[in-house]
């Protein structure tokens, strides 16, 4: 006796299906935040001794030497000059060494790289048995007293962002491309005006350069939207998946809102050289902390990604494009002789039935992929 499919077996199937993708996110965030954050530490952390005597070179030497390679240290004839470095981010910290040692530091740059070099140089006083002054050239604003707020709004953008595109993906899909990419440049332009009520009105993480800070935060978030939109035609219901790995788990780790490259694992560092995220955090400090220094390249990497998403955007235009147009020209391909003739004689018992049949089958795909659609919207929020 033969019995029929089974339907629990086939809903159990499509739900193990389905969470495979929040699994998947949870051992990629897993790997991406424990391997990025889990145990800080320094290498190659340029820092400056301000100097020309003697002395101030064997000192020098001695940190380089006993860092084992946390540190960079280098000499710099007066204040100044190590000023200058703090400002152009070039060095993350100065100790002018004398009966009353002070260290130089830019917080503002990165507050944690700021404490490393702080507990570095407070041990040297210490050995010299005077107490360490510390001078901050470039503090953050009142309302981010760790300077980790540009991280946050890193973090609330990018949300806006790719949450906005499994959105756009699935209740948009039936929408032309076209459609979709103004509606992502529409969304990105909110997104971004949000994050900068939050940056100044509403937390004061800055207390200047706000259009700036806009501005950036739209590029940001433009091209963010523009890649997913393109990369759903392709991926479809791994989409949510896809972006997830490139602006969260690749992109936090990798900003620098946190710590910096030089006290990261060398794979996220070196990302930190040309990803969006690191491009978003570090333009916004240059721009409100350090006059601009550097927002040129800042601006390109962003800008890059933009034009990325757009020339995704168009090819996978064409791609649809092209899948249309298939169906179409099966439909009105030429019908040999027989063909015709058994439509003519057949048409009347059989061609509503098979329409029917067609027709509830193109439904019942099309319902199946607007639920597998729903259920990857479900999973992005």
């Amino acid at each position: 006796m033969s019995t029929g499919p089974n339907p629990t077996a086939g809903a159990l199937r499509h739900v193990l299906g389905h969470l495979l993708t929040p699994l998947l996110m949870c051992i990629g965030m897993g790997l991406a935040y424990l391997g990025a954050f889990h145990a800080p530490q320094p290498h190659d952390l340029r820092v400056d001794v301000v100097g020309s005597a003697p002395a101030t070179q064997v000192l020098a030497q001695t940190l380089q030497d006993r860092a084992a390679g946390a540190l960079d240290v280098r000499t710099v004839p007066d204040r100044a000059t190590a000023a200058a470095a703090l400002q152009r981010q070039d060095a993350y910290g100065a100790y002018i060494p004398g009966d009353h040692p002070e260290l130089l530091v830019a917080s503002a740059s990165s507050d944690t790289s700021a404490m490393a070099v702080e507990k570095v140089f407070t041990q040297v006083a210490a050995g010299q048995d005077a107490p360490l002054k510390v001078t901050d050239l470039a503090p953050t604003a009142s309302g981010d007293p760790t300077g980790q707020g540009v991280f946050f709004l890193l973090v609330a953008v990018s949300i806006g962002a790719y949450a906005s595109v499994a959105v756009i993906g699935a209740a948009g899909a039936a929408l032309p491309m076209r459609i979709r990419a103004l509606l992502a440049a529409g969304t990105s332009l909110v997104v971004s005006l949000i994050g900068t009520l939050f940056a100044g009105p509403v937390f004061h993480l800055v207390d200047h350069g706000l259009a700036g800070v806009w501005a950036l935060s739209w590029l940001y978030a433009a091209g963010i939207l523009l890649i997913g939109v393109g990369l759903h035609t392709y991926l479809r219901r791994w989409t949510t998946l896809g972006v997830m790995v490139l602006f969260v788990m690749l992109n936090f780790t990798s900003s620098g809102g946190i710590y910096r490259p030089e006290l990261q694992p060398g794979f996220f560092g070196s990302l930190h050289a040309f990803w969006n995220g690191a491009g978003l955090v570090e333009g916004i400090r240059s721009h409100v902390y350090f006059d601009g220094h550097a927002l040129g390249g800042n601006v390109l990497v962003l800008a890059l990604w933009f034009l990325a998403g757009a020339a995704l955007v168009t090819l996978a235009g064409r791609t649809e494009a092209r899948r249309n147009a298939a169906p179409a020209r099966e439909g009105t391909a030429p019908e040999s002789t027989g063909a015709k003739t058994g439509a003519k004689t057949g048409a009347k018992t059989g061609t509503k039935g098979a329409l029917r049949e067609g027709t509830a089958a193109g439904n019942e795909e099309r319902a199946e992929e607007r639920a597998e659609e729903e259920m990857e919207e479900a999973v992005a929020v």
